[in-house]
């Protein structure tokens, strides 16, 4: 029996339309789906956290809600820079909990189709975690990575957040 609510993949989706929110981290770009983002905000105070792993900022006060503040330069293993104007906070839902997403700079939202999606190479650089790539967009002038949000962090990690 199928469940009307979950949508089934066939080989149809290679054609869909996708949209992302890109991102610029260290002179590259990523890509999330764009249902995935809340918000964008420009850094606020952050208030940091005892006791939280090193790519942990804190957290923020959203309209009463409490956000941890990840930031994905440490995350990835990227050299530390100082915020500056382009320097925003990416508010994303990451399996149903909200959490924000220091990032260089939010280029914009773009349109592919779910067929320029290739799958990730055998060999990352940057320190990503093969896992949480779903795969690379290659356009003419342009290459830009993917990025699964849920497979980014591990239970241990989730439950971290949960506690913050």
């Amino acid at each position: 029996m199928s469940n009307a609510l979950v949508p089934v993949k066939t080989d149809e989706s290679h054609g869909e339309l996708i949209q992302l929110v890109s991102f610029n981290l260290d002179q590259e770009e990523y890509g999330v789906d764009v249902l995935k983002v809340r918000e964008i905000i420009r850094m606020p105070t952050v208030t940091r956290v005892p006791n939280t792993p090193h790519y942990v900022e804190g957290v923020i006060n959203l309209r009463g809600k409490v956000i941890p503040i990840i930031s994905m330069r440490k995350k990835f293993g990227l050299g530390e820079v100082e915020n500056d104007k382009q320097t925003r906070i990416m508010v994303m839902d990451v399996d149903g909990e909200l959490m924000g997403f220091i990032v260089d700079a939010v280029s914009e939202v773009i349109r592919i189709s779910g067929s320029e999606i290739q799958p990730s190479p055998a060999v990352v650089a940057s320190g990503i975690d093969q896992e949480c790539i779903a795969g690379v967009i290659n356009q003419t002038e342009r290459l830009l990575v993917l990025l699964d949000l849920e497979k980014m962090f591990s239970q241990d990690e989730r439950r971290i957040f949960g506690s913050l």
